[in-house]
């Protein structure tokens, strides 16, 4: 079995490589939005084109937070905290961390998260 490390420079990597690709498939999008005709409202293809250009900002935001929270937990790793729910302090599931090595919080924690996203998080302080 893989270690957390192990896993975390896996995703990692896969995220560095995700958000490369999808640089150069903005980049392609700016370009062609550059030969296009300027007037996006009127122009069929500026529609289409504005649009890829929201798609793929979007997916680079979410490759980008993605890599945010793999750098955290790496962190954690590093700190000695990974595996505590930042929530609750309670220790994160084994299952859970094979599946989503990044997890900040425990599955309890993040389906409360879920059902109420307005809920403001109450990090766990250890106490030395």
């Amino acid at each position: 079995m893989d270690t957390a490390r192990d896993l975390l420079d896996a995703e990692r990597r896969v995220a560095l490589r995700r958000l490369a690709a999808l640089t150069g498939d903005f980049e392609g999008v700016v370009a062609a939005s550059r030969d296009s005709n300027a007037d996006d409202e009127h122009d069929p293809e500026g529609a289409t084109i504005a649009f890829e250009r929201s798609q793929v900002s979007a997916l680079v935001l979410q490759v980008r937070g993605h890599l945010a929270e793999v750098e955290a937990a790496i962190q954690r790793l590093e700190d000695g905290t990974y595996g505590t729910c930042e929530r609750c302090g309670q220790p994160i599931g084994k299952a859970r961390l094979e599946a989503r090595p990044a997890a900040a919080t425990c599955i309890g924690c993040a389906s409360a998260l879920r059902r109420s996203p307005r809920t403001p998080p109450m990090p766990y302080r250890r106490w030395s």
